[in-house]
């Protein structure tokens, strides 16, 4: 593509040298670039690219995006010849998407491309809306932290959402093999960072929001205003569909052209529901008056089914069929993952990973303990969870999520997570700081965690139910920064 052509995705401030030249690629990785290629330099939370700038350069880019004018060398100040080309921008990270939006072809135009964004639940509202599009018998496309989707193809994620690059050329895959929907989890990183610039958005879910990534944002405040401008770019003919139980839920969509739709599970909305009946196998549900059985467990799926169901209506879809389809839908991987045990106990396997989210899968789980009946075991059955906290991450929930994970359980069973580069022992000192004395006497702490859950299961008698927190489908462990194989599936299976 020749460079001028690309341009017009942007609004330069200024342009030094030819913009009639062709470009090969486009690249933010200096380690990337090659001859004939366009250099964009973003300034990383790490590293700033500008400063790889010279080193593109003498691998023959032909092309240099930045936004600090400082990195100019001499001869594009002073305006002589050159065949390097500098175009100076405002912010970088928003030209690479809008420009890689351009380089592939505007995809996200060619499909209703529905975005998701909250603290808890992209990932399964994404996921199941890709399935029941596709159960429609309708081609599509899935962005999710788990795995992308190019119709049948799964394509191993990295990242909740993708770099521009990636993500537009994934779009581009899904339009190629004929898609003609689109779900994608949209974090609050790929908003900040503007990994979404460009993309054309038919729709977008609000979730819930509670308190996570405050180490990236530093204030809650940030956080919820990140994610808010989603739907501040949604355009006219879009629509957005918005939590009205989430305090944020109306905030989200205060500022939004596009039409406003509302789900709840206790007040007047667009889309309510109830819970009939409940068990670790699903819930009998009445969804607007029509009743359905789910082989979803939990008022938090409630909530994830009514912003499914609600989405799928605004994509012109038959209520009946919706909600047929509906019943079909399996959980998510790693999103309240029951696995059962031949001596009466059941494990759930949840990615909860925030003090919300484990609140809620332990309020559910303590749901269904309370309508067991009393003659189907011979002990009151009692939960305990396993938990740990990731590394590198926000320190101030730790305390938090041990104590909430201490009042809801039985036994609870301290142990690591993603220790990432810290030391595990004080991420579970911080996690134990969220205890009384009297809590820690009763309170397990094994740092090894397929110690940890196997304890568990030694523990655990018929009737009771094991909660295995924070990585969900996760199949590894970070320590020290090397990824080793680790499945909390695989470990209690094993046991089994």
């Amino acid at each position: 593509m020749i460079l001028s052509e690309l341009l017009k995705a942007v609004k330069p401030i200024e342009v030094i040298g030819s913009t009639d030249k062709e470009i090969n690629g486009i690249h933010f990785d200096s380690r990337k670039v090659g001859q004939g290629d366009l250099f964009v330099a973003q300034v990383g939370t790490a590293v700033d690219g500008h400063t790889f700038i010279d080193g593109c350069v003498a691998k023959g880019a032909a092309a240099v995006v930045l936004s600090d004018r400082k990195y100019l060398p001499e001869e594009a100040v002073s305006r002589q010849p050159s065949e390097v080309s500098y175009v100076l921008v405002e912010n970088t990270d928003k030209a690479l998407g809008l420009m890689a939006g351009k380089w592939f072809g505007e995809p996200s135009k060619q499909l209703t491309l529905v975005g998701v964004t909250g603290t808890n639940g992209k990932t399964t509202i994404a996921t199941l809306l890709y399935k029941l599009v596709r159960a429609m018998g309708h081609k599509a496309g899935l962005l999710s932290t788990v795995v992308n989707y190019i119709e049948d193809e799964a394509v191993a994620a990295t990242h909740t959402t993708p770099d521009a690059i990636e993500l537009n050329g994934l779009l581009r895959r899904m339009v190629d093999a004929g898609c003609e929907y689109a779900f994608m989890e949209v974090s609050s990183h790929a908003i900040a960072q503007e990994r979404i610039a460009g993309l054309d958005f038919d729709g977008a879910l609000f979730t819930n929001l509670t308190r996570d990534h405050i180490d990236y944002h530093k204030t809650f405040d940030n956080y919820r205003d990140t994610k808010k401008r989603l739907f501040d770019g949604l355009k006219k003919t879009a629509f957005a569909v918005t939590n009205k139980d989430d305090k944020n839920g109306l905030v989200m969509t205060q500022n939004c052209k596009a039409s406003v739709h509302t789900y709840s599970t206790h007040s007047l909305a667009d889309y309510k529901a109830q819970i009939l009946e409940e068990g670790f196998d699903g819930m009998m549900l009445n969804i607007n008056g029509k009743e359905v059985f789910v082989p979803l467990v939990g008022r938090f799926n409630v909530s994830n089914l009514l912003c499914i169901y609600g989405t799928a209506l605004n994509l012109g879809f038959d209520e009946l069929e919706v909600l047929r389809v509906l019943s079909t839908l399996r959980p998510v991987n790693g999103r309240f993952e029951t696995i059962r045990s031949p001596k009466g106990w059941t494990a759930i396997v949840d990615y909860a990973h925030t003090p919300d989210a484990v609140d809620n899968v332990i309020q559910t789980i303590r749901e269904i303990l309370g309508s067991c009946q009393p003659s189907a075991v011979s002990h009151q059955p009692k939960l305990i969870t396993v938990i740990g906290c990731g590394g590198n991450r926000d320190k101030g929930k730790r305390p938090m999520m041990a104590q909430i994970a201490k009042k809801g359980s039985e036994q609870l069973i301290l142990t690591s997570d993603n220790p990432r580069d810290e030391e595990p022992a004080d991420i579970l000192n911080d996690m134990k700081a969220g205890l009384t004395e009297e809590e820690l006497r009763s309170t397990l702490v094994i740092e090894d965690r397929a110690a940890a859950i196997q304890t568990a299961c030694t523990l655990a008698q018929s009737g009771d139910v094991i909660l295995v927190a924070g990585k969900g489908h996760e199949d590894y462990q970070i320590i020290k920064g090397v990824k080793h194989h680790f499945d909390d599936h695989e470990v209690v299976r094993r046991f089994i």
